[in-house]
């Protein structure tokens, strides 16, 4: 797991880079990580989002994450459903990434 945190508000919700430190010249790797942990710090919110939905193909950086406003924008905030979602801890490395698989399929 990569923990990160924001405090970085951007409208109705926090905006949290899911990108490797900037002295860091390779980005992560889906053999390296299976699971982020973003903590929204001013909330105290966690969120537990598995590592096959931002890296891939189509490499997400940034995640919305809405811990206080309810999302008005469903696709701007898709990742509220894995908001204090403790029980991935638990996930097998194969399951997690069949999760993200699974949210991929729907989203198209």
């Amino acid at each position: 797991m990569q923990v990160k945190s924001t405090s970085y508000r951007r409208g109705d919700g926090y905006c949290c880079q899911l990108l490797p430190n900037h002295g860091k010249k390779q980005d992560y790797t889906l053999k390296q990580i299976d699971l982020f942990g973003a903590y929204v710090i001013p909330v105290n919110a966690w969120y537990l989002i598995p590592a096959s939905l931002v890296l891939g193909v189509r490499r997400i950086t940034c995640v919305m994450l809405s811990p206080v406003v309810p999302p008005t924008k469903k696709k701007s905030y898709c990742y509220e459903c894995y908001k204090e979602a403790w029980g991935l801890l638990t996930d097998s490395r194969v399951g997690l990434s069949r999760r993200g698989l699974d949210v991929k399929k729907q989203d198209i």
